[in-house]
């Protein structure tokens, strides 16, 4: 088996895990379950890691060149081996993208969209529950709900920054850092888009506007052609006539 047809096999169960981890991720964040809830929580959380661990490992030992995979997986590598890293792995959720996308053809535009957009309210979701967990216990912090994680989230992707909310612990900057950087991403995926839709439309215009102009052209020409052959005949008819 390759690496490419394990990643396949192990698509559906991958997502299934991230979706277990989403759900006791948020209930821990949000509800802040005590004794047999939180070890519940917990288990879930950590049946999970082992699931993307385990799927990690033997990704590695499938792939052909090891080493330079493992370069161009480094970021899985960091989800799996660091703790405030670990809500990331929510992002293989996408892959459940994959069904809507098959739904909407095989345009590139169609798949951009369809990423683009299930990315972002993942990412939304995801760096909210991380940033609030990180910042609503620490001394000073302004981010202590999740509205106000939302919000700041919002923001931040958008790459407004009101400056309202502002993360105060190591963790929660570079959760910042990290979703900063992804919406500028999503603007460049978004501006481009766009810039590529206005493009094809124009281009039809433009096409249709040729076309059209073809068409004229060709039945002047007809019509020429039809004169002249009109004028030889009369020609042929009348030869006394045409010497005049």
């Amino acid at each position: 088996m390759t690496e490419e047809q394990w990643r396949r096999l192990s698509e559906w169960p991958m997502a299934i895990a991230a979706g277990a981890f989403l759900a006791a991720y948020a209930w821990w964040v949000l509800a802040q379950p005590v004794n047999g809830a939180a070890r519940v929580a917990e288990a879930v959380m950590v049946v999970t890691w082992v699931a993307f661990a385990g799927d990690f490992v033997v990704r590695l030992a499938l792939a052909k060149r090891r080493g330079r995979w493992l370069l161009r997986h480094l970021h899985e590598l960091a989800m799996v081996v660091l703790p405030m890293l670990r809500p990331l792995r929510l992002l293989r959720l996408v892959t459940l993208l994959g069904v809507v996308h098959r739904s909407v053809g095989t345009a590139l535009r169609g798949r951009v969209i369809v990423y683009a957009s299930g990315s972002t309210a993942l990412l939304l979701i995801v760096s909210s529950l991380a940033m609030l967990d990180a910042e609503r216990t620490a001394p000073n912090a302004t981010i202590t709900t999740y509205p106000d994680a939302l919000w700041w989230s919002a923001v931040t992707v958008t790459t407004v920054g009101y400056g309202d909310f502002a993360p105060v612990t190591a963790t929660g900057r570079l959760i910042a850092a990290a979703l900063m950087i992804a919406g500028i991403a999503l603007l460049g995926v978004v501006t481009a888009t766009l810039a590529s839709w206005l493009v094809e439309r124009v281009g039809e215009q433009d096409e249709a506007s040729q076309a059209a102009t073809r068409a004229q052209v060709t039945a002047l020409t007809a019509e020429v052609v039809a004169l002249r052959n009109e004028l030889l005949r009369a020609r042929e008819d009348d030869p006394a006539g045409s010497r005049v």
